[in-house]
């Protein structure tokens, strides 16, 4: 903390005006194109809601602008796609009950390959091996979460993003806390995991709040079954998953909006191809906009993410 009164509340009125900015940015890459169900119609500008998106308020992500349609790529050249992904990263991949891959990305695989009228192979492989194989020419497309960052765009080209992992605030069910911003939480204790990202924005933005680093996840949300702590932050489609499952009890609940600052958080998740690739790249970025547009993303992350990360 600050010696100077007077630095303290300039510092507390830039985290605040920058808090309000970070969720500008959320709703500007969230708002390009979610799906929110409604019983009034259409959200203008974004395609007509699924039967399973009425059925559920979930906000879905879109990062593709209705008003920037991508070219048709010739997909004719495009006999057969090799996906290539892990098994280690649930929901998005794991073994099914047969062994075989299975999750969000392998089903989202599976609907651009339709989309594109290509036939689609999926082949599991350790996650550290992933772009040395699709460097080898043993695949020709990772569907595996790969984030692009300076390190990864030297060895592959990205497609577009098809989902982003946004920051979230947790409390307890029972707890009287709503909003969560720097000025509302302040003295309050926040779980958060020691050496991540999501306490270096707690450092920088949350600078009047108490912050309890833990070793890891598992231990960061059983503080807060415990009590030990008002709040949890950390990765926001972990915590859905979590939420949503039985470990937690139904003992907690998203707090407050999603915080995507790339600078902490990424640009968000695209498939990785070999570099130079522009057909294949091109015709996943324009399959994944179809996949939008028709409303077959929608009911795939509804499906995965009945309680959604965003």
């Amino acid at each position: 903390m600050l010696a100077s009164k007077t630095i303290v509340r300039r510092h507390r009125v830039l985290a605040k005006t920058v808090m309000r900015l970070t969720a500008l940015l959320a709703c500007a890459v969230v708002c390009i194109g979610p799906v929110l169900a409604q019983d009034d119609g259409e959200v203008q500008g974004t395609p007509p809601p699924s039967s399973a998106a009425q059925a559920q308020q979930v906000v879905v992500p879109g990062f593709w602008d209705p008003r920037r349609r991508p070219e048709r790529p010739d997909l004719s050249k495009l006999q057969a796609i090799r996906f290539l992904t892990d098994l280690d990263y649930p929901p998005f991949d794991y073994a099914g009950t047969d062994g075989n891959p299975a999750g969000f990305n392998v089903d989202l695989a599976r609907l651009l390959c339709d989309e594109i009228k290509a036939t689609c192979t999926i082949q599991a492989r350790r996650f550290d091996t992933l772009l040395d194989a699709l460097d080898d020419n043993r695949g020709d497309a990772v569907i595996a979460s790969i984030a692009p960052n300076a390190e990864t765009r030297k060895r592959a080209d990205f497609t577009d993003p098809y989902y982003r992992t946004p920051a979230r605030f947790v409390a307890r069910a029972d707890s009287p806390i709503g909003d969560v911003l720097p000025e509302l939480v302040e003295g309050k204790k926040i779980a958060v995991v020691a050496g991540t990202a999501h306490e270096a924005f707690l450092k920088a933005m949350f600078t009047g709040a108490e912050l309890k680093p833990y070793p890891n996840a598992d231990a960061a949300r059983a503080a807060l079954r415990n009590k030990d702590v008002d709040l949890l932050f950390g990765d926001g489609v972990s915590l859905a998953f979590w939420l949503n499952g039985t470990d937690s009890g139904g003992c907690c609940a998203f707090r407050g909006g999603a915080f995507t600052e790339s600078k902490f958080f990424g640009e968000g998740v695209g498939i990785a191809v070999k570099r130079g690739n522009d057909l294949l790249r091109q015709s996943l970025n324009w399959a994944l906009f179809r996949q939008w547009e028709n409303g077959k993303f929608t009911d795939l992350w509804l499906r995965y993410f009945p309680i959604s990360p965003f």
